[in-house]
């Protein structure tokens, strides 16, 4: 729901400073939560984890990129269609004589 809101929010900056290219930058976005969630493996990584050896950092580092990924992948889609329903609900608003 939070990255949902947020892309509507800055959809709706775009589109007031007629930056009719909001598809990719509502994906990016909010789909940006992937890129905070991999930062913030490797801090726990560093700091809690006691984690050594090559084989198992790769394999951590392999899951994690693979879960950052798919939460990118998700967080942008619900970022991209609830920013197109948002498009189409102001714009379908508009009253054309």
């Amino acid at each position: 729901i939070t990255c949902a809101e947020i892309t509507m929010v800055m959809c709706y900056f775009q589109l007031c400073n007629e930056d009719y290219r909001w598809w990719w930058k509502s994906f990016l976005s909010a789909g940006s939560s992937g890129g905070y969630l991999f930062l913030y493996s490797i801090w726990y990584l560093i700091s809690k984890l006691q984690i050594r050896g090559f084989l198992s950092l790769s394999l951590y580092f392999a899951y994690m990129s693979m879960v950052s990924i798919t939460f990118f992948i998700l967080t942008g889609s619900i970022g991209f269609f609830s920013c197109l329903w948002f498009v189409r609900k102001i714009y379908g608003a508009i009253k054309v004589d």
